[in-house]
C-alpha cells in the first residue's frame, strides 16, 4: 500500500534548490533519473510535509553531498508550468563554498564545472538565466512555460518585467 500523499495533476509541487559555488565553477549533479536525467543541476529537492523551503535546501544539501553549510542566500523563485505533470515553484539558494573533491551521490555524479562549461553541457533550459543572475548578483522571480513535448516556449523575469524567451508559435 502506497501511504505518499497523492498530488492533484497540475498543482504546483514546492522544491528548493542550491546552487554551490567556488569562485566561477559549480558544483552540479548530474542527475541518475528522471525529472531531467542525464542533465547537470544545482542540488535540491522536494520539500517534506510542514518543512519551510529554507530548511528544505539545507536538508537536501546535506543529503545529496554531506555538505553541511553554515547559512544560505535567497536568490530567487523559478515557477515551471506544463499541461504535463511537471508543475514546480522553486526556491533558489546560493552557498559560496570552498572547492572539495566531488562527494559520492546516490541522485547522480557531483561535479565541478566552470562558468564557461555551463553552456557546452546538458542543463534544464531555465538553468543558464539562473546561472546569469546570481554570476550578476540580480534576483529574479522567473515564469517558465513549457508545452505537452517538455519544450520550453517562454519565459519572463517577472521583477524586471524582461522576456528572455519569446513564445514560439
Amino acid at each position: 500500500m502506497d501511504n505518499r500523499p497523492q498530488v492533484t495533476p497540475g498543482l504546483k509541487r514546492a522544491a528548493a534548490m542550491v546552487i554551490l559555488r567556488c569562485e566561477r565553477q559549480y558544483l552540479l549533479l548530474k542527475r541518475a533519473k528522471a525529472p531531467n536525467m542525464g542533465m547537470y543541476v544545482p542540488v535540491g529537492g522536494k520539500l517534506d510535509p510542514f518543512e519551510d523551503p529554507y530548511s528544505a535546501a539545507l536538508r537536501e544539501t546535506f543529503e545529496e553531498t554531506g555538505i553541511a553549510l553554515p547559512g544560505l542566500r535567497y536568490a530567487g523563485s523559478l515557477v515551471e508550468t506544463s499541461p504535463t505533470s511537471y508543475n514546480w515553484w522553486c526556491n533558489v539558494y546560493l552557498a559560496d563554498i570552498a572547492w572539495q573533491a566531488p562527494p559520492p551521490c546516490d541522485e547522480g555524479e557531483l561535479a565541478w564545472i566552470g562558468h564557461e562549461e555551463l553552456l557546452s553541457i546538458p542543463t534544464p533550459p531555465t538553468d543558464w538565466h539562473i546561472y546569469q543572475m546570481v554570476l550578476e548578483g540580480r534576483p529574479f522571480a522567473l515564469n517558465a512555460l513549457f508545452d505537452a513535448g517538455m519544450n520550453l516556449v517562454s519565459m519572463t523575469e517577472e521583477i524586471s518585467g524582461e522576456q528572455l524567451i519569446t513564445a514560439r508559435r
